[in-house]
């Protein structure tokens, strides 16, 4: 690519999680490479580039290792739903990881289940830096809640009072939408915040590639046998929206956040 490499990467598995953001972007253009399009612009002032996944490890991570080959990103944020798994985690609720695990990865007996073969580890941090100032922004958001999301909306959803949590966010290739597979996930991943299918693989990306990354998540359902209903109402109202609302106000400390995390001078931008 040229020109300034993109600040800050987004990346949303399903088109309605992250198409409430383009309108937003500035001097927008698009590059397709490998059926995926690509927009690079400004948003809110930070250059960055935006792009759909599609659903899946393999896609996350196809994605991701073009994201910082092709586009050079410095930071890479990943936004969009999970399902819930902690008993303290309720629909409409913002799950920040502080950790990703493959859940249905098992190489056992040759290596621990979850772990990852041949490194030595099955959970994968995000950047404390960046994952902090999601989950500042997005508390902000949610005390906003009335600016930005209509009380219709609202009673649809049968949103109560919402959090922010940090945990564990388990990824693995299947949508869990029964109470008897949320509840083995529970079982077996006591500390398990929330449960997606892409988490995880970014993360492994990014940290082979020593780039920051993090990972927010708005709960759409509790992971049992209405995840289907809820998650289908969900998606393309509540989720985008508070994507952008958290994004616009993270987004210039994301940056600062980028360059300082690859040693690179602020002029540089």
């Amino acid at each position: 690519m040229g020109g300034t490499p993109a600040l800050v990467a987004i990346v949303s598995a399903m088109r309605e999680e992250i198409g409430g953001l383009r309108s937003h972007v500035d001097a927008a253009r698009t590059e397709r490479h490998a059926g995926r399009d690509f927009h690079l612009g400004r948003l809110h002032g930070v250059p960055c580039v935006l792009v759909l996944s599609g659903v899946g490890k393999v896609a996350a991570a196809a994605t991701t290792a073009m994201l910082l080959d092709r586009f050079g990103a410095r930071a890479v944020v990943f936004t969009g739903t999970a399902g819930g798994l902690g008993p303290s985690v309720g629909v409409g609720d913002v799950v920040v990881a502080s950790a990703l695990l493959q859940h249905d990865l098992d190489a056992s007996p040759l290596f621990p289940r979850w772990e990852v073969p041949l490194t030595g580890r099955s959970r994968f941090e995000p950047h404390p830096g960046l994952s902090d100032l999601l989950a500042a922004a997005s508390a902000d958001a949610l005390a906003d809640l009335d600016a930005w999301c209509p009380p219709a909306l609202r009673h649809d959803l049968a949103l109560g009072a919402l959090r922010v949590h940090r945990g564990l966010v388990v990824s693995g290739d299947r949508f869990v939408a029964t109470r008897a597979e949320g509840e083995t996930l529970r079982a077996a991943l006591p500390d398990a915040l929330a449960v997606e299918m892409e988490g995880a693989a970014l993360a492994q990306v990014c940290h082979d590639y020593g780039v920051p990354f993090a990972v927010l998540r708005s709960i759409s359902d509790r992971a049992d046998d209405a995840a289907t209903t809820d998650f289908l109402q969900f998606v393309s109202g509540y989720a985008s929206e508070l994507t952008h609302e958290v994004l616009r106000r993270a987004l210039p400390g994301l940056a600062g956040r980028a360059l300082a995390a690859q040693g690179v001078a602020r002029g540089e931008a």
